[in-house]
Order: C-alpha cells, then sequence, then structure tokens
C-alpha cells in the first residue's frame, strides 16, 4: 500500500487508528472491553466498556487539526438519540439490567485524547 507508506489515510482509517487509541486509553484507566463496533440497523456503538459494574457506551471521535470544533461537540442531539436507541438494543440483547453511560473520546491530531465521562444522559 504506496498510499499508506506516503502517509495518507482514508476517513475510515483514521477513524480506526482513533478508536485503537481510545480503546487502549480507556483499558489503560482500568475500563474492560465488552463488545467493538456493534451495529444494528438503526446505528453502531464504537466501544461498549464495563467499569466496575456500570456499561459504558463510548462514541469515539477523530478531527484533524483544522477541525472547527473537538469530537465531543460533534455528538449533536440527533447523534444522541440514536446512541440511546442503539444502547438500549444492546442492553435488551443481551439482558443487561445494570447502570449504564454514555461517555465520548475525542482524538484529535498529533493523538490528544479527551475522555468526557458522563457525556450526555438518557
Amino acid at each position: 500500500m504506496a498510499w499508506k507508506q506516503q502517509g495518507r489515510r482514508t476517513a475510515g482509517q483514521r477513524g480506526n487508528e482513533a478508536e485503537e487509541l481510545a480503546l487502549a486509553y480507556l483499558r489503560d484507566h482500568g475500563l474492560r472491553l465488552l463488545a467493538r463496533n456493534w451495529r444494528i440497523r438503526a446505528g453502531e456503538l464504537d466501544l461498549i466498556m464495563e467499569q466496575a459494574q456500570t456499561v459504558v457506551f463510548v462514541e469515539v471521535r477523530y478531527r484533524g487539526s483544522n477541525a472547527w470544533s473537538d469530537g465531543a461537540a460533534s455528538v449533536d442531539t440527533r447523534k444522541q438519540q440514536r446512541l440511546i436507541h442503539v444502547a438500549q438494543a444492546w442492553l435488551q440483547h443481551h439482558g443487561a439490567d445494570r447502570p449504564c453511560r454514555f461517555d465520548v473520546v475525542s482524538v484529535s491530531s498529533g493523538n490528544n485524547i479527551q475522555w468526557i465521562v458522563n457525556a450526555f444522559e438518557a
């Protein structure tokens, strides 16, 4: 893949790299991975983690150096509602009757990570 050697990556590759960084960061902070890229027709959950007895649904956002806003700001009300809907489906599918929360991990160029715990409420 000559294009990758030249430093050019697709948006999907940058997103996957951001997800890998976020996963490593969260694991370093004591969270355990339950599922990754869980999909239904209505949407996808990037990372589903566990911290103590809490299920943590994590939205990972990547923003380049010239982005207008950070990744967390890009999780608008519409996106939040979609994530809540998909999370409810995951909870029903897995019979999970535990506390849960929604976090956002924003990765910007230079691999700067911002973790927003309980970024929004369901």
